[in-house]
């Protein structure tokens, strides 16, 4: 038996990938949102008798955390401390 013949790769469309990088964001957020709101509901309860604070403290974190992935997701090249350079490739010089 022989194998049918593979048809070339075609790359992704470019706003294939910013629709999946976003989609990726929009769940990321709603997940550490959640993730927040539900650990700031238990230590307000648990800990600080009822209070608001904790939870909105708490929800707070989860967002900025998502916003903060976000950023790294769609800019990786974009971190504290790291400056990219372009490659300085030498070229003969023609005399």
């Amino acid at each position: 038996m022989s194998a049918a013949p593979s048809a070339p790769a075609i790359p992704p469309r470019s706003e294939d990938i910013v629709g999946e990088k976003t989609d990726r964001c929009l769940a990321n957020f709603l997940v550490k949102t959640a993730t927040g709101f539900g650990v700031g509901v238990v230590a307000s309860v648990i800990l600080f008798k009822r209070r608001a604070w904790p939870v909105q403290l708490a929800t707070g974190f989860g967002a900025g955390w998502a916003y903060g992935d976000c950023d790294r997701l769609f800019n990786p090249y974009a971190l504290p401390g790291v400056k990219v350079l372009p490659s300085t490739t030498t070229r003969p010089t023609s005399q």
